[in-house]
């Protein structure tokens, strides 16, 4: 939760990049996403640390992709999926690695508050965390499978009608990343 003091900031950020954009002449649709729109997002961050792995300074990369499929109020309701992992390099006393690989279901409502280029949204994911805990002494090591469920927030601003940049923050399998867009159709 701490990371979510990061949210305004990102999206300030992004309000202030599209309103450069829109004096630019920024082609594409107001609301990027829309009922029948394929989204993929592709980021780096800070990896969640699942069910208090206490990892240190972990590593998150995930992919994600969403289809639009109902009008909410101004904005689309979305569902997809997403993949990724959350690697660390050591605990607090450097004693062991960890890493959990995430498969799991998403759900998000985008919108975008009218501003050319601009989605906002917020969702949650849920699905199997497949975690791995290695200790320096070779005979102590685990695997389990761990409940992955997430909540999060972001913002993706299109620099072309099929490319942009996204920032997401929250719990999920990053907890703040940061990445490409593509509007795959």
């Amino acid at each position: 939760m701490k990371h979510l003091k990061f949210v305004p900031v990102l999206l300030m950020l992004g309000a202030s990049l599209s309103a450069s954009a829109q004096s630019r002449g920024v082609n594409g649709p107001i609301q990027p996403v829309q009922v029948g729109s394929v989204i993929l997002n592709l980021g780096l961050g800070i990896g969640a640390d699942y069910q208090n792995a206490n990892y240190n300074s972990a590593f998150g990369t995930k992919a994600a992709m969403e289809v639009g499929l109902w009008e909410a109020g101004p904005g689309v309701i979305t569902l997809g999926g997403e993949i990724g992992g959350s690697f660390t390099n050591g605990g607090y006393y450097d004693n062991y690695k960890a890493h959990t690989i995430v498969l799991a279901g998403r759900a998000a409502w985008h919108a975008g508050w009218g501003i050319k280029g601009l989605d906002t949204y917020g969702g949650f994911s849920a699905g199997p965390g497949f975690r791995h805990v290695a200790y320096n002494d070779p005979a102590y090591s685990n695997n389990d499978v761990v409940a992955a469920l997430g909540v999060f927030v972001g913002a993706s601003y299109f620099v072309t009608p099929n490319f942009g940049f996204n920032a997401e923050a929250g719990y999920d399998i990053t907890n703040l990343q940061v990445g490409v867009v593509f509007k795959l159709n």
